[in-house]
């Protein structure tokens, strides 16, 4: 099987992860963390390390479970980093006392508007 190569942002994604993970792990023993979620050691250190950036859910849940993690927890830390905004900022112009711009039917529903 042939694995599509990752991109930038899932590698970094992966590297947020076992931050978070050892971070939460803290003083207590790799080993001890890894048998009680029922996964090897090795498996936790690349995690850790970031070798094994894309760990099954499963897995990621399970460890999370042990450390006293939320889901919600591991998502915020470890979600996708805002993308940059390149080239000017749209400038909104404001609605003429008039009425509202020509060409742009109002919405349905919408109350007429009266001068």
């Amino acid at each position: 099987m042939v694995r599509t190569p990752l991109t930038p942002e899932e590698r970094r994604r992966g590297e947020r992860l076992g931050e978070l993970l050892r971070e939460a792990r803290g003083g207590r023993s790799m080993v001890a963390v890894a048998a009680s979620a029922g996964i090897s050691a090795e498996t936790l250190r690349k995690i850790e390390t970031g070798r094994a950036p894309t760990p099954a859910f499963f897995t990621v849940a399970a460890v999370a479970g042990v450390l006293g993690l939320s889901m919600d927890d591991v998502m915020a830390r470890c979600a996708p980093e805002p993308e940059p905004v390149a080239g000017p900022l749209a400038v909104s112009r404001p609605v003429p006392a008039s009425g509202p711009l020509p060409g742009v039917l109002p919405a349905a529903g919408a109350l007429p508007l009266t001068a």
